[in-house]
């Protein structure tokens, strides 16, 4: 009998942010871990399957092995770089955490 391993596969869309908590067989690669979540079918718009990955916080390949309590995530790419972001913000007199209107 196949030995199940608890993961959690995290997505953030500009919109929305999914975290989902599932069992996959001991053994299973990032790769199976997102193809068994069906996160495509959360994010049809978003092509899940070209992003890079990560397994807590790291970068890995889709082929890397999870174990179990690992965190899988699926990383967009950034539109800016946060230096340059803070750096515009400064220029403009905010930080981060104020809204744009202030």
């Amino acid at each position: 009998m196949a030995t199940l391993i608890e993961i959690e596969l995290v997505f953030a869309s500009a919109k929305r942010q999914v975290l989902l908590a599932f069992q996959v067989t001991e053994g299973a690669t990032v790769a199976d871990v997102i193809s068994q979540s069906d996160i495509h079918l959360e994010f049809p718009e978003e092509q899940i399957h070209e992003l890079e990955v990560g397994v807590w916080g790291k970068r890995v390949g889709r082929d890397c092995v999870v174990r179990d309590g690992d965190r899988v995530e699926i990383y967009r790419p950034l539109q800016i770089d946060p230096r340059e972001a803070r750096r515009q913000l400064a220029r403009a007199g905010r930080t981060m955490g104020m809204p744009p209107d202030s």
